[in-house]
């Protein structure tokens, strides 16, 4: 696993050494990014279900002004830390354990990448959908076998792109 582009490009992130977590390959990272575009520079994101941390440092790489990376499992956490240590000052990224206490309407870009189960989309989108500020996108890595929601809460989807077994979906408000 590598950072695509921007100012991180090139260098290695530290893989899982277990079980059960699924990094977004390089592939799909760049797709994702690729639809951004500049709507990442300047942008205060929110990875969630950071796993290895790569979405949200490849978003500080493209110019994120802030990365803050939600992550219950503590292995994954130092993973993350691990990754973030060589590459940012600590004002640029925080690293929380769940959504709880984050300020509503405050993240201009929500990435989420929770595990592919068929209903975990839309919980995800339960977890995330008061934390994006009026013009925020909000996207979500699902299984590209599941629909995502068309709709939740407030967010409306917009565009579902695939990619192999994964596809990306897109929400505005």
């Amino acid at each position: 696993m590598r950072i695509v582009a921007g100012e991180f490009r090139g260098r290695q992130l530290k893989s899982p050494t277990w079980e059960g977590l699924r990094p977004t390959s390089d592939r799909l990272r760049e797709t994702l990014f690729n639809i951004l575009g500049d709507a990442v520079r300047g942008a205060r994101v929110l990875d969630g279900y950071a796993g290895t941390g790569a979405i949200g440092i490849e978003a500080l790489s493209r110019g994120a002004a802030h990365v803050t990376f939600v992550e219950r499992d503590r292995r994954a956490i130092t993973l993350i830390e691990a990754n973030l240590a060589p590459l940012t000052r600590r004002r640029d990224a925080i690293i929380r354990t769940g959504f709880g206490g984050l300020a509503a309407a405050s993240f201009d870009l929500i990435v989420l990448d929770p595990p592919y189960a068929s209903e975990a989309a839309a919980e995800a989108l339960d977890h995330a959908a008061d934390l994006l500020a009026p013009d925020g996108r909000l996207v979500v890595e699902h299984a590209a076998r599941h629909a995502p929601p068309a709709e939740r809460k407030a967010l409306r989807l917009q565009r579902t792109v695939k990619a192999g077994d994964s596809a990306l979906s897109f929400y505005g408000c």
